[in-house]
């Protein structure tokens, strides 16, 4: 990217604002047991509550139909996913999926490998919330140079 290409003002954070019914429930889901750190508490006036969760580095991907429709595929069997879903990397997805599902959010895919070497599984969680919960995986061991040999 060159220099004429950036803009003056880079953008230093990304949030996604998410209105909840159940503010605690929401809160007891991302916070407690998917892991988000909970950074600041504003406080506000009457009932109104908001509590803000880091989630490590955030990213805006952009995908078009094709792309969302080959996703769809590979990680919930073709069912179509909502127009904005959420995906989290988790060092373990197999054991983070079902610990959200304990704590109320509904499996919509198990944990799978993709082809891009992730695991993914797909949850709704709570705030109507579609969420990806992904774990990275070492890429495929390169196969050894020359004949294959038995020795002892």
């Amino acid at each position: 990217m060159t220099t004429e290409n950036r803009t003056p003002h880079p953008v230093r954070q990304l949030r996604l604002v998410v209105e909840t019914e159940d503010y605690d429930a929401a809160l007891t889901f991302y916070r407690d047991v998917l892991g988000l750190v909970e950074r600041e508490v504003i406080p506000s006036e009457g009932d109104a509550r908001i509590t803000i969760l880091e989630a490590g580095r955030a990213t805006l991907e952009l995908s078009n139909p094709a792309q969302v429709r080959m996703i769809d595929q590979v990680e919930a069997d073709g069912r179509p996913s909502a127009k904005i879903r959420v995906a989290f990397e988790v060092e373990d997805a197999e054991t983070a999926t079902g610990a959200l599902v304990k704590a109320g959010g509904t499996l919509l895919a198990e944990p799978r490998e993709t082809p891009w070497r992730s695991l993914n599984s797909r949850l709704s969680g709570p705030a109507g919330l579609q969420i990806t919960l992904f774990q990275e995986l070492d890429p495929p061991a390169e196969p050894a140079e020359g004949p294959a040999t038995d020795s002892p």
